[in-house]
């Protein structure tokens, strides 16, 4: 039996899946949200998978939810195995041989799938001042799993690895080169998990050698990040020292000149966490249109609404914009990727993303972009000089496969 839970803590939040990799499904998954709250909200899947023999398997679900309060990280880990124990499947019979967890930065320490030490765990903490909403969570997450599954190795996979290939001229920015030396100013990216699963997901499926082929990856939810991949290998992302750089986001605003916020200090008199909070928290799709999902955004848009429509027009401008550099930085590309919420759903986006790529031979077929299938498909056009798919990403199955490898 080779198990993994995987298990991804947030600063309010627990998610985890607990997978069979043997045939690399999930049997169980689920969130525990608003940790902390008077209210927490606890969701618990479990899946049954029936017909095993046959090459595409019926997968059953079974889903629990109710709300109660959750004090902590260690209440919520106490929760989980509660939910497993009374809905199943029962981790007496289905014991993990392992603990993957996703660490959000790993700074430019951590390269690859690490097991936890002690030395580990004091290293993310020391991380915490590059990612101070995300490594602490993730940190209270490891040690409240280690304290559970005391005898199995725990794995810990940074969303920053997979871009540690950049090149020099990727991750400098150019400022005082001293000053970003002593404070780790660098461009590091994120998604990377989702990034890595995505890019070599699709060379599988078009049966082409991952190491052969430039690809562009739009990873497109609430937050969001392109990656483009020469064979391989990250060599240009858009996020940066932090999630912030980069596209617009639901709630971050993605690039600006810095000298705006040195502008909104100076005469809106904004101070250094009401800025942080405005750019990260009330920027993006939310500060320009009031919404932040993509669904809300396309409604008002369709319904004459100028402020949903500049939102949409500026959130595809920036699309637009990386795309033609990251393939100017390739040289050209073969295959063109979307994945996340937004990028696996929303339709019109990928279809004007894209409309403008006719030069690079990129043409989409409007009947497979409109199709709604599940699992990876093809959306371009057979005369399409570039692939364009979307493909369903699966970090956790990601964090599982980089699990068992360095165990």
């Amino acid at each position: 039996m080779s198990h993994v839970l995987v298990i991804n803590s947030g600063s309010s939040s627990l998610k985890y899946s607990l997978l069979d990799m043997t045939r690399e499904v999930e049997l169980a998954g689920g969130l525990i949200e608003r940790i902390g709250q008077p209210v927490s909200t606890v969701a618990h899947t479990v899946h049954t998978v029936a017909s095993p023999g046959e090459p595409t398997p019926t997968i059953l679900e079974a889903r629990y939810e109710d709300d109660r309060p959750i004090a902590d990280h260690d209440e919520a880990f106490a929760a989980m195995l509660a939910l497993f124990a009374e809905h199943g499947p029962v981790l007496t019979e289905h014991r993990p041989v392992a603990v993957g967890h996703r660490v959000v930065h790993g700074g430019a320490r951590f390269y690859a799938p690490t097991v936890v030490t002690p030395d580990v765990e004091r290293q993310i903490g020391e991380l915490s001042v590059l990612a101070p909403l995300h490594n602490p969570a993730n940190l209270a997450g490891i040690v409240a799993a280690r304290a559970v599954f005391d005898d199995v190795p725990h794995v810990v996979v940074f969303d920053t690895a997979f871009h540690q290939t950049l090149p020099p001229a990727a991750y400098t920015y150019a400022i005082d080169a001293q000053i970003a030396r002593e404070h780790r100013v660098r461009r590091y990216g994120f998604h990377g998990t989702s990034h890595k699963y995505v890019s070599e997901h699709a060379a599988e499926f078009l049966g082409r050698a991952n190491d052969s082929i430039r690809q562009l990856v739009f990873h497109l939810g609430n937050g969001a990040s392109v990656t483009a991949v020469d064979r391989g290998r990250s060599v240009e992302t858009s996020m940066g020292l932090t999630p912030l750089e980069g596209l617009v986001m639901g709630t971050r605003s993605g690039d600006i000149d810095p000298a705006a916020l040195l502008h909104l200090s100076r005469r809106a008199g904004l101070g250094i966490d009401e800025l942080d909070d405005l750019l990260n928290k009330r920027s993006g799709l939310l500060g320009l249109a009031g919404h932040n999902d993509m669904r809300d955004i396309l409604a008002g848009a369709d319904a004459g609404d100028e402020a949903s429509r500049l939102a949409y027009d500026v959130y595809i401008h920036r699309l637009r914009a990386y795309a033609g550099a990251y393939i100017a930085q390739l040289g050209g590309v073969d295959v063109i990727s979307f994945t996340a919420g937004v990028g696996e759903n929303a339709v019109k986006v990928r279809a004007d993303a894209l409309a403008t790529l006719g030069f690079v031979g990129v043409r989409i077929d409007p009947h497979r972009n409109a199709e709604r299938a599940p699992g990876i498909r093809r959306i371009s056009a057979d005369d399409s000089a570039v692939d364009v798919l979307v493909v369903p990403t699966d970090e956790e199955l990601e964090i599982a496969r980089q699990t068992l490898s360095v165990i």
